[in-house]
């Protein structure tokens, strides 16, 4: 069984997979979106990420407010968690990623990657960040 961690964003959304132990998040990709409101290429990529990796269960993060509120780009991001569950018949757990960018630019920063080359992978890290807390509660949960 793998988990499937997205950061899901206007223009991109960022892929994270776990391993089959549930231990560790990898990014895979960054999917590039073409219009915000248009989502059918999208959700075909996924899906087809999703039998590639034999994905049993996603991760989304929920862009929440710093005081705890749901605003516009957390709503999109729950319509959004509707259509994955109706499309590809999985769960979808919505999870926290409050400061998740904020964390992956400076990670970035301190492995050295240059400003220019940072946008490149920052939906990727986000996404990893996102799966791996979501990893790392289920082990503490058990």
């Amino acid at each position: 069984m793998r988990i499937m961690g997205l950061d899901f964003g206007s223009k991109t959304v960022g892929v994270a997979i776990s391993d089959e132990l549930l231990i560790t998040a990898q990014g895979i990709e960054i999917i590039e979106r073409k219009e915000e409101n248009k989502l059918r290429r999208t959700l075909a990529r996924i899906e087809a990420l999703i039998v590639e990796y034999g994905v049993e269960e996603i991760v989304l993060g929920l862009p929440k407010n710093m005081n705890n509120s749901i605003g516009a780009r957390a709503e999109l991001t729950m319509e959004f968690k509707d259509r994955l569950e109706r499309r590809t018949g999985l769960p979808v757990v919505l999870w926290d990623e409050r400061l998740t960018t904020v964390a992956a630019e400076k990670a970035m920063i301190e492995a050295g990657i240059r400003r220019e080359h940072r946008k490149e992978h920052v939906d990727k890290i986000a996404a990893c960040l996102i799966l791996q807390g979501y990893l790392d509660y289920r082990k503490n949960k058990e």
